[in-house]
């Protein structure tokens, strides 16, 4: 079973993912912020990341740009999931390392078809 890590500073965002991921089949590891993220990816194996932007303490592209420097999280798929929706955003996003971007509020739908693309 595929294992996700779940980033977003709202209780009720990181419910809703953690939702639908596993009703998919999905295991799901939450964090509220980037720097437990980090913390988090650094004992625990995640097949995927799914990170906020704007949060306290970390936000999601240093985050991302964190996680690419440890040899482990080199090649796992990076999905932003935000309010956020500018492209200069979406291109700090991608020269982070981040592998796709979805904008809030999203589709469980079209949610599960990304997370299932780049994990494939």
């Amino acid at each position: 079973m595929p294992s996700v890590l779940a980033v977003d500073d709202s209780q009720s965002m990181r419910d809703l993912v953690r939702f639908v991921l596993q009703r998919a089949g999905y295991e799901v590891v939450q964090a509220s912020d980037g720097v437990e993220a980090l913390e988090v990816a650094r004992g625990t194996r995640v097949d995927l990341v799914l990170t906020d932007v704007h949060m306290p303490r970390m936000d999601g592209i240093t985050l991302v740009r964190n996680l690419r420097g440890l040899p482990e999280y080199k090649y796992v798929p990076m999905l932003i999931l935000t309010t956020e929706s500018s492209t200069e955003k979406k291109l700090e996003g991608k020269q982070a390392g981040a592998t796709g971007w979805i904008v809030k509020p999203f589709d469980p739908p079209k949610l599960l078809a990304t997370v299932a693309k780049v994990l494939s």
